[in-house]
């Protein structure tokens, strides 16, 4: 039902029965079988990756990856912080003194949820279990037995759509707080003359990161209110078989959520109950400025994760080719 006190920010309100009646009406355990890891990866196939690859007219590509950087918009909330890039070897090293040939080496230290990244289907537990009804020991301290994101090293790619909020509301941004409906989704592709479906990369722009940017500090981006998916929005992209949903905030989804006692029940929603992807801190402005100047909102979307061996989650440098 509809919260009277925050109409103006598009929020409704759920009780957490409510809530969890509607995310299980979007389970997908066992569809693919028992042992299934993949999920939506699932709705990827030689037809979907075709039908992207035909989005490619004009050869224009844009990374939509934020710098892996120390100045990059992690506080330590949780232990996360931003990656700490390290060299080993310069060619000013006073060993090397003499030497024609000289050479360079870098390190860096990268909790994988820094900055612009998959989640894992496995990075959300509810009650003891995570996707097609694994249990809290299908992670350990090695990492994912089941569900990591490598799962999709040769998956994350296909038709992306980019569904640009503020610029088909007339607006250069969303409000923190401000809830994506499902009625949003569908009138912006509407607006835009863009649909998206089964196969599909869905990309939600919000305007969040470009406000950050415009204010010159990122303040709370990581871990404060954000706009974002709401649970109707949620169940949409479940409902069309979408693989996954990437947006510009920390997150996803709206911030606070819409279930009062409920940590993120769009994640819930998504990566527990339908096996469908997060992607977190995309960077879309070029492409929305660049979609928004063409008219096309449609591109091919290629965005593996790193081969990390059991990781729960991966950084990657998503680029949409148009």
């Amino acid at each position: 039902m509809a919260d009277p006190e925050n109409t103006q920010l598009n929020r409704r309100s759920y009780t957490r029965e409510d809530f969890l009646d509607i995310a299980k009406s979007c389970r997908t355990w066992s569809l693919w079988g028992d042992d299934d890891e993949l999920g939506a990866a699932n709705y990827v196939t030689g037809s979907t990756v075709v039908r992207g690859a035909a989005c490619v007219r004009r050869g224009a590509v844009f990374s939509l990856a934020l710098p892996l950087d120390r100045g990059g918009p992690q506080t330590g909330l949780g232990s996360r912080v931003n990656s700490q890039h390290l060299m080993l070897r310069l060619p000013t090293d006073p060993y090397l003194e003499g030497r024609t040939e000289r050479f360079t080496d870098d390190a860096v230290y990268l909790p994988l949820q820094a900055a612009t990244q998959w989640d894992a289907l496995c990075h959300m537990f509810y009650d003891g279990m995570t996707y097609n009804g694994r249990g809290s020991d299908s992670v350990n301290s090695s990492g994912a037995v089941y569900n990591s994101i490598t799962n999709i090293k040769d998956r994350a790619v296909g038709r992306g759509v980019l569904l640009d909020l503020p610029r088909a509301k007339g607006r250069r941004w969303l409000e923190p707080g401000e809830a994506i409906q499902a009625e949003d989704l569908r009138d912006c592709a509407e607006r835009q003359g863009v649909d998206f479906g089964e196969g599909d990369f869905l990309l939600i722009r919000t305007g969040h990161l470009a406000r950050r940017r415009e204010e010159g500090a990122w303040g709370d981006f990581a871990g404060g209110p954000a706009p974002g998916v709401a649970v109707s929005a949620a169940v949409l992209a479940c409902e069309r078989h979408v693989v996954g949903v990437a947006s510009d905030t920390w997150g996803l989804e709206v911030m606070p959520g819409e279930v009062s006692d409920f940590v993120m029940p769009v994640h819930y929603t998504l990566l527990v109950n339908a096996g469908v992807y997060i992607g977190e801190m995309w960077d879309v402005e070029a492409l929305a400025l660049d979609c928004a100047i063409d008219g096309v909102y449609e591109f091919f979307l290629s965005a593996p994760p790193l081969t990390i061996t059991g990781a729960v989650a991966s950084p990657l440098n998503p680029l949409a080719i148009k």
